[in-house]
């Protein structure tokens, strides 16, 4: 069977930059060296660039996960255009069947399945699917979108003009034009696809699994930090409509900070999160899995797993109506009834808090018994 058509045009950017950052960037520096405005500006280049990507390809058209006022749509459009990672239409359409057939070798066009490679970079050096190009049918909310349409008709000349454009005028300003095309122009641009690349590759490879192992996504702190959050893979795929990746507030996640930020000065809007319970839910659901799985080969473990079902089932229920009572709670405070009502409300709310906690350092002291 022979193989697709190899798609010549990336191939060649990739290689020459990639080959320039190694050996070009480092022989200007050792030549004519680098000042403290070229660290920066790279820094700051590829965090627009990457910032675009996760905020607006991602999240904000991809998932869908909030609305953005046109002004940070425009601005998410031209540094998705400076990233060179084609439009937002191009990217939203491939990542959407991602989600929609993830790990599936014949219809995931980055399958991490296919090996570290294929989901990095192969994928984009030949044509593996020549009939869904231009097939933008699973984007028709996009295709209503003009800025997005605008970036998309107009993709190539932006895409040049910011990626020679902005070193060359840092260049002019800090009188060294060839050390900043080198380094914001192609020691970022590496940068940047490489990063968005480890989410395609390494997060379906290297991490753990807390919330499901329906697909080969990954949580990996150290992605988190390269890729502005988009590490917390794991919990993406399952709740791929969270604006947030990294749910607790100690998670690396910038582009989530970025968002809620924008929302505060009224930016953004509808930002959806997922229900606690469903994510708790999610977890111990996973937490059973396992323990179920490591008591397989042990004697005496009907016991056990009658106790560990058992367990669970209490957690969920007690769980579930701790979650009804604390909305009914919330809700009468907001409303006008007399203070005994809302008392003896705040008190069942209470005891049940306390319960419910208890319940669950039960249930984690039970699973830290059995065999890893």
């Amino acid at each position: 069977m022979s193989k697709p058509p190899i798609i010549w045009t990336n191939v060649l950017i990739f290689l020459s930059t990639f080959l320039i950052a190694i050996i070009g960037v480092p022989l200007y520096g050792y030549h004519f060296g680098y000042q403290t405005e070229h660290l920066v500006a790279t820094i700051v280049a590829l965090g627009f660039a990457g910032m675009s990507i996760t905020v607006g390809y991602h999240r904000l058209w991809s998932h869908r996960t909030y609305k953005a006022h046109p002004a940070i749509q425009f601005v998410l459009a031209l540094g998705g255009a400076f990233a060179l990672q084609n439009s937002a239409l191009h990217w939203s359409s491939d990542h959407r069947i991602h989600h929609k057939f993830v790990d599936q070798n014949d219809k995931d066009p980055y399958s991490a399945k296919k090996g570290f490679w294929f989901s990095h970079i192969g994928w984009m050096l030949r044509s593996y699917q020549p009939e869904r190009y231009n097939d933008y049918s699973n984007c028709r909310d996009l295709q209503k979108n003009k800025i997005v349409m605008w970036q998309h008709k107009y993709y190539l000349v932006l895409a040049l003009a910011l990626n020679f454009g902005i070193p060359i005028l840092l260049g002019v300003i800090y009188n060294d034009i060839w050390g900043m095309l080198l380094t914001v122009g192609v020691l970022r641009l590496v940068l940047s696809h490489h990063f968005t690349f480890f989410i395609n590759s390494l997060a379906h490879i290297w991490g753990k699994q807390p919330y499901t192992d329906k697909n080969t996504a990954k949580d990996n702190g150290l992605l988190a930090f390269i890729t502005y959050g988009e590490g917390y893979h794991n919990y993406h795929h399952i709740f791929e409509n969270d604006y947030r990746n990294g749910i607790r507030w100690w998670h690396f996640d910038p582009t989530k900070w970025f968002i809620k930020a924008m929302n505060v000065i009224g930016l953004t809007s509808n930002l959806r999160t997922v229900p606690e319970e469903k994510i708790k839910a999610a977890k111990w659901k996973m937490q059973k899995q396992r323990a179920k799985q490591a008591l397989l080969n042990l004697p005496g473990k009907s016991e056990v797993l009658s106790q560990l079902e058992e367990e669970y089932q209490h957690l969920v229920e007690e769980f579930k109506h701790f979650v009804e009572i604390k909305g009914t709670y919330l809700a009468a405070k907001k409303q006008a009834i007399s203070d005994a009502a809302l008392a003896e409300l705040k008190t069942n709310y209470e005891l049940l808090k306390t319960n419910i906690n208890q319940r669950q350092q039960q249930w984690q002291a039970l699973i830290n018994e059995l065999p890893a």
